[in-house]
């Protein structure tokens, strides 16, 4: 799971990258304000989480059990929930997307809350 997790969290900061660069230029221009914001907000939080998601490839290998693996998942579906239906309603200007964002939100606190429980009760030699 370290390996799959690690592999994860890098492509989903490259394509972080690639979607902060593609909203600097190309999309400045051609969103209002409110929509520029919602998108960078979805880059941020998803770079943030690919981040969390070395973290749990890490945390596999020092403290593996089913909570830390948890975690995991939980990041990928927070970052395809939250940073996912930001992009989708920035680029299409359908509001009701938002409605979306809190389950991925939710997913995240989730997570780190099992990435916590998983460290903390891991029985390390």
């Amino acid at each position: 799971m370290d390996r799959l997790f690690f592999t994860l969290g890098s492509l989903s900061a490259a394509v972080a990258v690639v979607l902060g660069a593609f909203g600097a230029h190309a999309l400045k221009a051609r969103l209002d304000a409110n929509l520029l914001a919602a998108f960078e907000t979805g880059v941020r939080y998803q770079l943030t989480h690919a981040l969390a998601l070395l973290a749990v490839a890490w945390a596999c290998t020092r403290w593996p059990g089913p909570a830390v693996v948890a975690s995991g998942w939980l990041f990928v579906a927070g970052t395809l929930l939250f940073s996912g239906s930001l992009y989708a309603l920035s680029l299409s200007g359908l509001r009701w997307l938002g409605a979306i964002t809190p389950l991925g939100g939710v997913a995240w606190i989730a997570g780190w809350l099992c990435l916590a429980w998983g460290v903390w009760r891991a029985q390390t030699p």
